[in-house]
């Protein structure tokens, strides 16, 4: 069971307060709209996604640096030198990702998550679920990404 402290109580507002969700949570239509509940699942998944690339980048990190290309082979040389630069683009995505995921952190914070930055209603939990760091619901999303088509035809 979730557990909020009030202001009151410790000092804690009840947005930073301490809240255990049970591991089987999920959030669900039945609940009040981006309650604590809601907004404490969202910052542990989003915190643990920031932490999984944090993690994949430091082994990416360390391997560029312990095992440098010395293919004797040219084509060997080749095909390794292009599994890095996917690699390393990979990791140019991931590191754009992670502002993503940090302006998710900061819009739970300031009580703006999950909400359209367009319109201002609700995104879906379905697709908060599908992408944390969503900023617009699925219709707004459809029409700026038709917007930037026809601007980028001209």
């Amino acid at each position: 069971m979730a557990t909020v402290q009030s202001p009151d109580k410790g000092g804690v507002p009840p947005s930073k307060a301490a809240i255990d969700l049970p591991d089987d949570y999920r959030p669900s239509a039945d609940e009040e709209f981006m309650n604590p509940r809601q907004l404490e699942y969202f910052r542990q998944r989003l915190l643990a996604w920031k932490k999984q690339i944090l993690s994949e980048a430091e082994g990416t990190l360390a391997v560029l640096q312990n095992e440098p290309l010395r293919e004797p082979d040219l084509n060997d040389r080749a095909s390794s030198e292009t599994d890095w630069s996917i690699e390393l683009r990979t990791r140019d995505r991931q590191r754009k990702l992670i502002s993503k995921i940090d302006s998710a952190l900061r819009r739970i914070d300031d009580g703006e998550y999950g909400y359209c930055e367009v319109t201002g209603e609700p995104i879906s939990l379905g697709r908060l679920e599908a992408r944390p760091i969503a900023t617009m619901t699925v219709e707004a999303q459809e029409r700026h990404e038709r917007q930037e088509k026809v601007s980028r035809d001209d």
